[in-house]
């Protein structure tokens, strides 16, 4: 597995190899001038009342910052338009492996890497796999392997976990604990490849909350071997085993706008799509020469090990000529999520990192060019909120230099309905799109309860918007100060969090929340543009410390809110219904 050189494109690249599926280039130049188009037109629009005491630097800078931020929310108004268009049947993407089970013959590695984690809750996950692919008579087929980064104090109790867990099953197991966690999850996977990749054709990576069906490991693995120029297959997890209000409503939100969402990525990104690092199967020699990854120079910012590393690895095998693709199991491969908000904005933190460092690969020689837009997005996704703090500021100070009568920043009601349109237009996509799927809309607790959710997680996401905005904008003057995320376990499971903890820690969002309500109750001229982010500021301990309890996820759900395909099993056949039935592969195979 050799360390890649990003200066200079690798030889023999076998770029005719992949399958071109589909107009690719068509449906991205859609989304791309589309996307430009509803831009230019917003911030033409917003630029009007500029004009008229002259165009100065100020105003052409408020110009562009409205521009790209406004492009940037068509972009995913537009991908959801996509999504919409394919879920009605109206446009192609690559099959998804279904129908019926047929064992591969190659040999699969089911790598998991753990760090310091509930050894009680990894090994069950574990458990319920192995004994997931036993049932169905592939056993010999697939290895799983438990690549340890932790503490030297958890090695006792994992590894007497993993002896039970060997002892007990029919399925070869194994456990490898590294003495130096060098380069962190990619660095434990790259020294795993290096030692006993070429005993396998396939890995399929895993997190430590990651949960597959032995149907849909067998789908994956029988699916990447019978097409030979395929590198890696993505799945889109599905979030279970939510227990607090915020863990809940994202559940609640991916079931429900997650299907339009993937399904328009798929539609464009083809054989460019991405990796998000588990719940995929990646092809062990294309990984290997293709994926070695070099370390950043560490006497320049952004430098050390590259962090958000399945992004690059991606481009890396698109370099290469290995096709990338994304794929959707209607079932069979499942993830848990943050429990609050501040387990979610820890994690969020070297996320915002590891992206960033994505603007250094961007002329990284020999990368597709989708590949570069992809990473380009990544990092555009944490840099949109200081632009959109940048933004309000500027909109606020527009206000107050502005010499004239009349002065309004939004001067004609359409607009304020395009803007609306693009930030609800999603939603209201992943609702049309429910009128197809009435299995879906049973395990949502029908359209009484969808439509109670749908409401309560707008209202929810207005409010914490300005929340996660000023987070990230603090992770990132952090990360250009020099601050490292360094690399703590997650919490995935909490009852609740101290009042006190929650206030110390967005100290800095009350701080500003009261400043904005000082300049609005004193008239300052704009000011009343930030009330909303003002009023989200200042609720941040209650909203946070509100949407980390799990009676209040307990409560919302048997009251019809926030109800999810595995809280609705949960409740309507107990509380360990959930692991049981997502890992049964008969139920799989029945759901097709």
């Amino acid at each position: 597995m050799p360390v890649q050189d990003l200066a200079r494109a690798p030889a023999g690249m076998a770029k005719d190899a992949v399958a071109y599926v589909g107009p690719l280039f068509q449906r991205r130049l859609f989304l791309i001038v589309g996307s430009f188009l509803f831009g230019l037109l917003a911030a033409q629009e917003m630029f009007t009342p500029l004009q008229s005491d002259g165009i100065d630097w100020i105003d052409a800078g408020f110009f562009l910052l409205f521009f790209g931020l406004f492009a940037w929310i068509a972009f995913g108004f537009l991908n959801a338009v996509a999504g919409l268009f394919v879920l009605l049947g109206r446009g192609p993407v690559m099959p998804s492996p279904s129908g019926d089970l047929t064992l591969p013959t190659a040999r699969t590695a089911v790598l998991m890497p753990i760090y310091n984690e509930d050894v009680g809750a990894v090994f069950r996950r574990l458990r319920t796999m192995v004994e997931s692919i036993d049932r169905i008579g592939a056993a010999d087929s697939f290895d799983f392997f438990i690549l340890s980064d932790s503490h030297e104090r958890a090695f006792a109790r994992e590894y007497v976990a993993f002896r039970r867990l060997r002892d007990e099953s029919r399925a070869r197991v194994y456990y490898r604990r590294r003495e130096r966690n060098t380069a962190r999850k990619p660095g434990n996977i790259a020294e795993w490849v290096r030692r006993f990749g070429a005993a396998y054709d396939h890995m399929l990576v895993l997190d430590a909350d990651s949960l597959m069906t032995g149907a849909a490991m067998v789908r994956l693995a029988t699916a990447i071997e019978a097409r030979p120029t395929i590198g890696l297959l993505q799945t889109v997890p599905q979030l279970i085993n939510g227990q607090t209000m915020f863990a809940r409503w994202h559940q609640f939100a991916s079931a429900v706008y997650g299907p339009v969402a993937s399904a328009g990525l798929r539609w464009w990104s083809g054989t460019e799509a991405t990796f998000w690092g588990h719940n995929a199967i990646v092809r062990v020699r294309a990984f290997a020469e293709s994926c070695g990854l070099p370390e950043l120079r560490e006497d320049s910012l952004l430098g050390g090990h590259i962090m958000s590393h399945d992004m690059v690895e991606a481009a890396l095998l698109r370099r290469r000529g290995w096709a990338v693709h994304m794929v959707n199991l209607s079932e069979g491969s499942y993830e848990e999520f943050p429990p609050t908000m501040i387990d979610h904005s820890v994690r969020d933190r070297r996320w915002c990192q590891g992206n960033l460092q994505h603007l250094r690969l961007l002329d990284a020689a020999g990368l597709h060019w989708v590949s570069r837009l992809q990473l380009f997005m990544g990092a555009s996704a944490y840099l949109t909120s200081p632009l959109w703090l940048l933004l309000l500021g500027a909109a606020i100070f527009e206000q107050l230099r502005a010499n004239f009568d009349g002065f309004v920043l939004i001067s004609s009601g359409w607009l304020l309905g395009l803007t609306l349109l693009m930030l609800f237009g999603p939603k209201l996509m992943g609702l049309i799109a429910l009128t197809q799927d009435r299995e879906l809309r049973r395990q949502l607790g029908g359209w009484g309860s969808i439509v109670k959710g749908t409401l309560l997680e707008t209202v929810t996401a207005i409010v914490t918007a300005p929340v996660i905005m000023l987070t990230q904008t603090i992770a990132i003057i952090d990360i250009l100060r020099g601050r490292q995320s360094g690399w703590l376990p997650q919490r995935r499971e909490v009852e609740g969090l101290d009042f006190g903890e929650v206030t110390r820690f967005y100290a800095w969002h009350l701080a500003l929340g009261a400043v904005l309500m000082t300049a609005i109750a004193i008239g300052i001229d704009g000011t009343i543009w930030s009330l909303p982010v003002a009023v989200g500021l200042m609720m941040t301990p209650v909203t946070v410390w509100v949407t980390s309890r799990a009676d209040m996820g307990d409560w919302l759900v048997r009251r019809g809110f926030f109800v999810s395909p595995a809280d609705h099993r949960r409740f309507e056949e107990g509380p360990e219904a959930v692991a049981e039935l997502a890992l049964e592969p008969s139920f799989v195979i029945a759901r097709g």
